[in-house]
């Protein structure tokens, strides 16, 4: 089982490039930024872990730009979004942006998506709440077309654009995989419509007594489920905790590190490879 880090890169936290290395030295399989382009201060919509909004959640950085940075500090750690909001942000742009990145990479990009939950954020980015799963799901299938083809079009609901000429291509093909985020049983039908792999948060009810319903589902709808990749974030530090996960095929399990500086994020990536040497990785 494959081990990743994930954190809210912030302006007073380690660097995106001081921690991707750090991580890569220490034998982290994978480094994940999370996306929020700006928390409204209405704050109407209840934060899903309870009580208040961690004020890393206004404090983080742009995704694309601190996982280049990452990149460019290594040479085997994958980059990846955990995640990227794709019901607000444009799939032409954003097209752009992940082959970039897949390219200038090396192709270590992973693309973690999410529907996202924060309802007057989206609609500052002109988003309806109630369609964000349907626009999200156009988006990718536009987005595929622009990485896969030489004159791309998408004609949906919501994403409609005649042929359009847009590169770099990604380096991996077809494209960078993408693993959607999010729990059961919506992010997980998601996963299995057009995903390359699922990323739920443990500790959101029995999800690995879930593992074996999700590959049956991925059966039915023709999928293979050796092809969709699971990654679980959320794990504590005990190898224990990833047991189930691993028993039930897992492929990568996600520690969370705080937005902290060097000093406390050191000690605690020293911390988390002991967990990778007791589960043999």
């Amino acid at each position: 089982m494959k081990l990743g880090v994930t954190m809210f890169p912030t302006d007073s936290s380690i660097s995106p490039g001081e921690l991707a290395a750090a991580a890569e030295e220490r034998g982290f399989e994978s480094l994940w930024f999370p996306e929020h382009s700006h928390i409204p201060a209405s704050r109407r919509t209840p934060f899903p872990g309870g009580g208040e909004l961690p004020k890393q959640y206004y404090d983080v950085l742009e995704p694309f730009v601190a996982l280049a940075m990452a990149a460019a500090s290594t040479r085997t750690l994958r980059v990846a979004t955990g995640v990227c909001l794709v019901p607000q942000r444009d799939p032409i742009q954003t097209a752009k942006s992940v082959a970039t990145l897949d390219l200038l990479s090396g192709g270590r990009f992973l693309f973690g998506v999410g529907a996202g939950w924060n309802a007057e954020e989206m609609a500052n980015h002109g988003t309806r709440f109630e369609t964000r799963g349907k626009l999200m799901r156009e988006r990718i299938e536009a987005m595929k077309e622009i990485w896969t083809r030489s004159h791309a079009e998408y004609h949906g609901e919501l994403v409609d654009f005649d042929p359009v000429m847009a590169w770099p291509k990604p380096l991996q093909k077809p494209h960078p995989p993408i693993h959607v985020g999010g729990g059961w049983p919506h992010a997980a039908r998601r996963a299995i419509a057009y995903g390359d792999g699922w990323s739920p948060i443990h500790g959101f009810g029995d999800l690995a007594g879930k593992l074996p319903e999700f590959r049956a589902r991925a059966r039915d709808a023709g999928r293979d489920p050796a092809g969709l990749e699971l990654t679980i974030f959320g794990l504590p530090p005990k190898p224990a905790a990833f047991e189930p996960y691993r028993a039930a095929g897992a492929a990568r399990g996600v520690l969370a590190l705080p937005p902290a500086p060097r000093d406390e994020i050191l000690p605690l990536l020293d911390r988390y490879a002991g967990v990778s040497r007791e589960l043999g990785g």
